[in-house]
C-alpha cells in the first residue's frame, strides 16, 4: 500500500508545519499512520516536503506507551523503510473520516489523550 494518495499530498500541501499551532487537540489529522502487527500509531497534523520529493511529517506519535508518546516529527521516508513480519509494512488508515480531531483520534485509537492537547489544561 503506498502511504500517500494524490489526494493526501494536496491535503498535506495546505498544512505546512505550524500552521495549527495552538489547535492542540482540536488540529485535523490528515492522515494516520500503523503498523498492523504491533506498536506504532502516527496521527499526522502538519506536513512538508523536502529537496528529496519526499515529505517530513510532524503530528502525534504513538509507540506503544501512553506516558512516553510526544508530538514529534517522522520521515516519510523512515516510515516506508520500516520492514515488519511476514513482508509487512507501515500501513495508512483508510477509513479515518476527514476532519477528525486530534483529540479523538488518539481517543478512538485506544490511546490516553494526553493533557498538554486538552485546551482546559493549557488554558489554566
Amino acid at each position: 500500500m503506498k502511504l500517500l494518495t494524490k489526494e493526501i499530498e494536496k491535503k498535506l500541501n495546505k498544512y505546512p508545519f505550524n500552521s495549527q499551532d495552538g489547535k492542540l487537540g482540536e488540529a485535523e489529522v490528515i492522515v494516520k499512520f500503523f503498523n498492523p502487527v504491533g506498536v506504532g500509531t502516527w496521527f499526522i497534523t502538519e506536513a512538508e516536503k523536502q529537496d528529496s520529493g519526499k515529505y517530513l511529517f510532524y503530528g502525534y506519535c504513538h509507540l506503544g506507551d501512553d506516558d512516553m508518546a510526544e508530538m514529534g516529527y517522522v520521515s516519510e521516508e523512515e516510515l516506508e523503510s520500516i520492514r515488519l513480519p511476514y513482508g509487512l509494512k507501515i500501513e495508512r488508515d483508510m477509513y479515518i473520516k476527514s476532519n477528525t480531531k486530534l483529540a479523538n483520534a488518539i481517543k478512538s485509537s485506544g490511546f490516553k489523550v494526553p493533557s498538554y492537547l486538552i485546551k482546559d489544561n493549557y488554558e489554566r
